[in-house]
């Protein structure tokens, strides 16, 4: 992250804007555009050529959006102000395409015959049948009318002070047809170059529809996501069900479901009992019970009971709403493997001008023939193509987000989708991560003079409020005693510890052994040391200056958990676990599982140290986590995991948030960040290397004007249709 990055990101005043961007036709557009806005002072832009977005963090103080749009418009492209809607950007698409499809068909009928003409001259013919006024009349209309694009584009870049594909081609095709214009005027005998000129428009026009279509198949999983939506729904008004638009629902009110319908909105259950199939979110096909009081969610499917439910979140507050904003944004983002490539297209077109014209002139003085060294210089200009190299990983990057959110697995960005496949060392936290999160009290140890509800009262009071997993085990137990818990203030809770507080004006704390014993109690820890050989939890509880007993809970591991580890070192992953409870349960919790390094009585700051030690050592380090105290190690890891069911704070702080509360998701993220990262790496070889081959090849006159039209036009479907293979990848519970 560069300086200016870091300094937008702490001033309180940073804002981010994303600008629809117009006019692009390669990577080296994209480029240009990225210079010239990160120039304007305290601006950090980002622009992503596949998705045709710019992404941009700016200083309200020092720019504004007007600048911003007129910077893009000085360098020879277009932005708006606005994002457009779904439906407004899907009806553009389908106008520019068929507009597109149009001229594509006429460039045919008008090619066609300068091809066939061509192909008689191959079969021995010496003499063309179409006369050159007929070809001047059909390739003009080619050049000019449906070329017009190239040309709008070309003047567009170089008045921005840059170049970019168009250049390449109305350069190209413009010489060839100009050649042949003069040939035909002047009454010269020699060869017409008009089947060139046409055909290389024609080819890359139908390449750039290939790439259209191929890109509306690349963020299909977006699309599929916002289908599953329905459109109407059952809602209670003045006491009868009538249907009503979806979005017209709104917080609070109660909607039907009946069996077979996706849920319209986010909700709580009230009335009813039924099962809910909500893989789209979560990944997992076994349906969820649902009974009053448990959660729906938008677009999700009620199987087989009929449910009345209260709105909790409608339009963009639905949890698939945040879905589609997050993996839009992680589509918008560039990974770290992409700046060789942009650095590469930043200059690309301005190199490969300087080898056509090189060409041109070597080509002419060792051959002596003019007509052979326009050739040349045109298959130089038109094989080129900087479009493959700018493909290469966003579409990867397109695909796989996209992938994964139909998957349960949620990447923020692109960086995180790249880091992850490199991860050497896996931190994992126990409670609600490698446990179930649900712990229960299992004993109830009085100290002697106290009694077991004497215990649950101060724990109870102690806890009121809190929603630690722990804390809220001991309030299901004083509950279920019939406990009512007291009053207390001074309230203070030590992160890591236990919590303090006075109840009825004595101190009372409750919280680890150690941490009792740090405020003077002196007790006998071997009934301790027998509940935490046994992997449960220990908390004491005290008031005044006497031990009232102990509270002993246990969470067991989750069914998968040790299954997922052996996946993870399977992988070659080192799976550590740090956890703050005592080192006893850590043990027991950690043999479980399979791990066999852990640490155990860590408070938040140690595991983030931890793990801070652990990349020193120069190694990709990963943590997992669900709760608040877990937030500083996400953030100090080099890739971060979420369990879905954690805090909002954990989910924040993470990269990757799992939408399914279970471990294995995390294999599946490394194993789909493997996927697109071999993907990435395929693109750039074939873009690499297509160009390196490709330029010296047409220098050499070993390639024809029309056949590299037609690599070139191919090159970034290539890229594209590789990348779309990244749809079969399955998480292993869809395999």
């Amino acid at each position: 992250m560069s300086a200016m990055d870091t300094a937008l990101q702490d001033a309180p005043d940073r804002v981010d804007v994303e600008l629809p961007i117009e006019g692009m036709s390669c990577a080296a557009c994209a480029s240009r555009i990225e210079k010239v806005l990160n120039r304007l002072p305290q601006v950090s832009a980002a622009v992503n050529f596949a998705t045709e977005r710019a992404h941009i963090a700016y200083n309200p103080a020092a720019t504004d959006i007007e600048g911003l749009i007129a910077a893009v418009r000085n360098a020879g492209y277009d932005a708006r102000p606005q994002i457009p809607s779904r439906e407004q950007e899907e009806a553009r698409q389908q106008a520019a395409y068929r507009t597109q499809l149009r001229e594509f068909a006429i460039a045919c009928v008008l090619t066609l015959p300068l091809l066939a003409q061509m192909a008689t001259m191959f079969s021995g013919a010496h003499e063309a049948w179409l006369p050159g006024w007929l070809q001047l009349v059909l390739a003009t209309p080619v050049q000019f009318w449906i070329g017009k694009r190239f040309y709008a584009g070309a003047f567009h870049a170089l008045r921005g002070g840059g170049a970019n594909m168009d250049v390449l081609i109305a350069l190209g095709t413009s010489m060839a047809y100009l050649f042949s214009t003069a040939v035909v005027l002047l009454g010269v005998h020699q060869h017409l170059y008009f089947e060139a000129s046409s055909t290389i428009v024609t080819l890359i026009l139908m390449g750039r529809l290939l790439e259209a279509r191929a890109r509306r198949r690349a963020s299909a999983a977006i699309e599929e996501l916002i289908r599953l939506q329905p459109r109407t729904a059952h809602v209670k008004r003045d006491g009868s069900v009538i249907e009503v638009d979806a979005a017209e629902i709104r917080v609070g009110d109660i909607f039907v479901v009946r069996p077979g319908e996706s849920f319209p909105a986010d909700g709580m259950v009230t009335d009813g009992t039924s099962s809910a199939d909500e893989s789209l979110l979560t990944g997992e096909s076994l349906p969820t019970a649902k009974q009053p009081g448990a959660r729906v969610f938008a677009a999700t499917v009620n199987q087989h009971g009929l449910l009345e439910c209260r709105a909790t979140g409608t339009g963009r507050d639905t949890v698939l709403a945040g879905i589609v904003r997050l993996v839009e944004q992680a589509q918008g983002s560039k990974a770290p493997i992409q700046r060789l490539a942009d650095t590469i297209s930043g200059v690309f077109v301005p190199i490969v001008i300087a080898v056509s014209v090189l060409t041109a002139a070597l080509s002419w003085w060792l051959l002596d023939d003019p007509a052979a060294a326009l050739i040349r210089a045109v298959a130089v200009l038109v094989i080129a193509c900087p479009c493959a190299l700018g493909l290469a990983t966003p579409t990867a990057v397109l695909v796989g987000t996209g992938r994964g959110a139909r998957a349960g697995v949620l990447i923020k960005n692109a960086a995180a989708l790249e880091h992850a496949g490199r991860i050497e060392v896996l931190v994992v936290d126990k409670t609600g991560t490698l446990t179930v999160g649900k712990p229960e009290v299992i004993d109830v140890v009085a100290a002697p003079g106290a009694s077991a509800a004497d215990v649950l009262e101060a724990a109870a009071a102690l806890d009121a409020g809190s929603e630690h997993p722990l804390a809220r085990a001991i309030l299901a137990r004083a509950r279920a005693a019939g406990v009512v818990p007291s009053a207390t203030s001074a309230f203070e809770a030590v992160p890591g510890r236990g919590v303090r507080a006075q109840l009825d004006g004595e101190q009372a704390l409750l919280g680890s052994p150690r941490f009792l014993s740090e405020h003077g109690l002196q007790f006998d820890y071997d009934p301790v040391v027998g509940l935490q050989r046994q992997g449960k939890s220990v908390v004491g509880v005290a008031r005044g200056a006497r031990l009232l007993g102990w509270l002993a809970l246990a969470d067991p591991p989750r069914a998968s958990s040790a299954h997922a580890v052996r996946r993870l070192q399977g992988m070659g992953i080192e799976v550590v676990m740090l956890t703050g409870d005592n080192r006893a349960t850590a043990a027991e919790i950690a043999r479980q599982v399979g791990i066999a390094r852990y640490l155990a009585e860590l408070l938040p700051a140690d595991k983030a140290r931890e793990i801070e030690r652990i990349k020193a050592q120069g190694r990709v380090t990963g943590m997992v986590g669900d709760g608040i105290n877990d937030a500083p190690a996400l953030a100090a890891a080099d890739v971060s995991f979420a369990i879905g069911a954690g805090s909002d704070i954990a989910i924040r702080a993470a990269d990757v948030t799992l939408m399914q509360s279970d471990l294995a998701g995390v294999a599946d993220a490394v194993s789909l960040s493997r996927a697109a990262l071999g993907k990435i790496r395929q693109n750039l070889f074939f873009a690499f290397v297509y160009n390196v081959l490709g330029i010296p090849l047409a220098a050499l006159g070993m390639l024809n004007p029309i056949v590299a039209g037609a690599a070139m036009a191919l090159s970034s479907v290539s890229v594209l249709t590789n990348s779309l293979l990244l749809r079969r990848w399955k998480a292993a519970r869809e395999k």
